[in-house]
């Protein structure tokens, strides 16, 4: 009897580790085809990026806003950090959950897309605008954003492009901040409209 049992719980131990084995195999696949995802998007999306001169007018030969439209009339701007793999269109949904795990195309994708809060107005009018994007390795989406954490790399890389639709903005990167989600004054753009001062100290 005691060696039926013993039989019986190496099997489930076999079994156990064979399952264990299998799903680590898939977890393993099911993230590569997630970052290969976001990935290719990226790839064909920067053959769409609006080119514009050194004093930030459009190149009338390149692509242009028109393009990306015509794919989603959500996109909005297109952000490059100099220097990182941060180079993508920005999105506006009806809300702020709407591109979480949504391509620019429309498909469901985990890797999402950077958005712009729902909250600020999608011309950048406001004079706080926060992007989201998920944080992924191999430095896809705002995977990059961990580059500014090294002190030297902060110092020597602060620059960046926006691109809007009619206008070009120059970024600098002031800060480098790790905060909590419930941080209200990072995460709530509404407060910042009449206190940007305040934000700024904030962040210095």
């Amino acid at each position: 009897f005691l060696k039926a049992c013993n039989s019986i719980v190496n099997l489930i131990v076999i079994l156990a580790l064979l399952l264990s084995g299998a799903y680590a195999v898939y977890a393993l696949w099911d993230n590569n085809q997630v970052l290969a995802a976001a990935e290719d998007v990226q790839k064909d999306l920067l053959n769409l990026k609006p080119q514009v001169t050194p004093d930030g007018d459009p190149v009338e030969t390149g692509p242009t806003f028109a393009e990306l439209l015509a794919i989603n009339p959500d996109v909005c701007g297109w952000v490059t950090m100099d220097n990182t793999h941060i180079d993508h269109p920005i999105l506006y949904g009806d809300n702020n959950l709407e591109y979480i795990n949504k391509d620019v195309y429309g498909n469901f994708a985990l890797a999402g897309s950077i958005y712009l809060d729902s909250r600020n107005d999608r011309n950048f009018t406001d004079s706080y605008n926060l992007l989201y994007g998920h944080h992924m390795a191999d430095s896809r989406m705002f995977g990059d954003l961990d580059l500014y954490k090294d002190e030297a790399f902060f110092r020597e890389n602060r620059t960046g492009l926006l691109i809007l639709p009619d206008r070009t903005f120059e970024l600098e990167v002031i800060s480098c901040m790790l905060v909590g989600a419930a941080d209200d004054y990072i995460f709530d753009p509404t407060i910042a409209r009449d206190d940007i001062q305040g934000l700024l100290d904030y962040a210095e």
